[in-house]
């Protein structure tokens, strides 16, 4: 009797799951980490029998999982409107014009027929004209139920996505540093975070943070006060990215066959929280300390206007440029003995994920979600935050003092055993039925 008991708990279990469809929606199909990541978890639910499907503005393959919001014209002007209301905001300066987010435009999907087929709509990073807050709030009040993975910080603040050394989202955002003045008590981020406040009031979302340091700030926002706040890591297809031949990815990127090899990757290497300062001062600290190895160490720089900062490394530096090919961005890893990440603010990086799987450790500062995929000189080094004497430290343990093989292995096991498609999928499984299951008891 137990035991045909507990067959049937499981053969429900599986029905719940083979029968639930799930729409994901996005931005960007392709463009960013989060469009990445919900990409993964599309490919890991299909992958695991749930119907799933992906909505996004911007729809770059010819996927047939992946459907584009109808009247993109429409939505990228919504974006550019959204844009030119921020800019005056800001006094017509361009400084802070893309930290800051709004969700004053968006489309109205609850009439797609892909959002009435769906028993759960899994919102991501859905701004610059994807969802303005009135779509949001219209989406909660259909009675579906919502899940949002939360890519950055913006869901529980007013208007950043970063929000650095400012805590004051734990009692209400005003006075806001990206504002003109330091803002007022009556400022922009004061007004969106009446919004926001308007938005959930008395509707339910489940927050998914990709990270354990994000959901731990998340709880902390006033904002969420009251709403399910959970801890679950992006995953990643560990078919594509695993260990190859260094010598023959070398090979095809044109890179030095001997030596050392030290990789920096961003979707744009300029981009101040990324770094790109703190690993040219950690590379001239090791020059000055090693000059008979110098010539043996050669850095190659991933992503956009990469030829724009080569010039300051003073080792051989090789810029790789933007690249989307998910194959070619494998070979860049599996070339590389050491990725380095020293942001300034990070969730849980792709690209560290990305490098693990190649059997590639990572060096990158104790901030955000960074210690909790790099372990300390078993799979990488945790520096200290904003500390380049350490980070010249980790570069130089990883590169030469750390045992190559073990470091590899530790690097394996720990994406195998918390970032597969398949862990991954489970435990958002977990959260759909439990919060489907208490929605339908409501």
């Amino acid at each position: 009797m137990v035991g045909s008991f507990f067959i049937r708990i499981f053969a429900v279990e599986i029905t719940e799951s083979e029968t639930m469809r799930i729409l994901i929606v996005n931005t960007s199909e392709r463009a960013g980490g989060a469009a990445v990541a919900a990409g993964r978890l599309l490919e890991s639910l299909i992958n695991n029998g749930v119907k799933a499907k992906m909505l996004v503005r911007d729809k770059e393959t010819d996927r047939l999982t992946v459907c584009a919001l109808p009247g993109q014209r429409r939505a990228r002007l919504h974006f550019l409107w959204e844009r030119f209301l921020i800019w005056l905001r800001l006094h017509f300066s361009r400084q802070h014009l893309f930290d800051i987010d709004t969700a004053s435009c968006g489309t109205d999907i609850t009439q797609l027929q892909e959002f009435r087929e769906a028993d759960i709509i899994h919102l991501h990073w859905v701004n610059q004209g994807m969802l303005s807050l009135r779509d949001i709030r219209m989406i909660l009040d259909t009675g579906k139920t919502v899940v949002w993975t939360m890519h950055d910080i913006w869901p529980a603040t007013a208007i950043c996505h970063l929000t650095l050394d400012c805590r004051r989202f734990e009692q209400h955002c005003d006075y806001c540093r990206l504002l003109p003045g330091g803002g007022s008590a009556h400022d922009l981020a004061a007004q969106v975070w009446r919004r926001k406040q308007q938005m959930l009031d008395g509707r339910h979302i489940t927050f998914v943070a990709c990270s354990q340091w994000l959901a731990g700030e998340a709880r902390k926002s006033a904002l969420l006060q009251g709403q399910d706040v959970v801890s679950i890591p992006n995953p990643i297809d560990t078919h594509i990215y695993s260990p190859g031949n260094k010598k023959a990815a070398r090979e095809a990127l044109g890179l030095p066959l001997d030596g050392r090899i030290i990789l920096f990757a961003s979707q744009r290497v300029t981009n101040v929280n990324k770094g790109m300062n703190y690993l040219i001062e950690a590379c001239r600290l090791l020059a000055n300390r090693h000059l008979d190895m110098a010539d043996q160490i050669t850095v190659a720089v991933l992503g956009g206007h990469a030829e724009e900062v080569v010039a300051q490394l003073p080792f051989s530096a090789c810029p790789l440029g933007y690249v989307s090919d998910e194959r070619r961005i494998v070979q860049v890893y599996r070339a590389a003995d050491v990725f380095v990440l020293p942001s300034l603010s990070e969730n849980l990086p792709n690209t560290i994920m990305e490098a693990m799987a190649c059997g590639v450790p990572s060096v990158g500062f104790r901030v955000g979600g960074i210690p909790e995929e790099i372990n300390h000189r078993q799979n990488g080094y945790v520096a200290d935050y904003r500390d380049s004497e350490d980070l010249a430290r980790g570069i130089w343990w990883t590169l030469f003092e750390a045992d190559q093989e073990q470091i590899r292995q530790a690097c394996l096991q720990k994406v195998a055993h918390e970032y597969s498609q398949q862990s991954v999928a489970k435990r958002y499984l977990e959260v759909y039925e439990t919060h489907l299951h208490r929605h339908h008891h409501v």
